[in-house]
């Protein structure tokens, strides 16, 4: 029995209560903050039948949290930026001779992994703090708010990956 769109289900749904019940109330030094929600985007599992899919779940997500946080749509469109980018991230980080559809990230090097979400993170976050600010004078603020939030929420990413990820033998 196939029960990936019940894992994934239950997977956007704890991450999204995680985000809005915990995380968002995080605030460290005025501008630190992580964004976990996108574990799901990073754990999805790849498919050039699910593409369109991938990209509406991940608008989906971005919007829930928007919802929430009253953010006026800067989360979706972030979250729709790294979806849509996936598999140009996927040949950056693992090589263009891997076969997608059957990639596992549990099977991957650690260093290859941390690459994939690094690029990832810091992509949402660039697009996320450049959406809220959408200031050049604020260029600094932007670049800081992107390097820090992207270091917290890749430790924070590092740590739940293991609970949210299916083990595989």
């Amino acid at each position: 029995m196939n029960n990936t769109p019940f894992i994934n289900g239950i997977r956007f749904v704890l991450l999204v209560l995680l985000q809005v019940l915990i995380c968002n109330h995080i605030n460290f030094l005025g501008y630190i903050n992580p964004y976990i929600y996108i574990i799901f985007i990073l754990l999805f599992p790849v498919s050039s039948d699910t593409r369109m899919l991938f990209i509406f779940l991940s608008f989906l997500l971005g919007i829930t949290i928007d919802i929430f946080s009253d953010s006026g749509g800067i989360h979706a469109a972030a979250c729709v930026t790294i979806a849509y980018a996936r598999p140009l991230i996927f040949r950056l980080a693992f090589g263009n001779l891997i076969e997608y559809q059957g990639l596992k990230l549990n099977k991957l090097s650690f260093a290859q992994r941390f690459f994939y979400f690094s690029i990832m993170i810091i992509i949402h976050h660039f697009v996320l703090f450049s959406l809220a600010s959408f200031n050049f004078a604020q260029a600094i603020l932007v670049l800081k708010q992107t390097l820090f939030s992207s270091i917290f929420t890749l430790i924070l990413v590092l740590v739940l990956i293991p609970l949210f990820s299916r083990k595989r033998s």
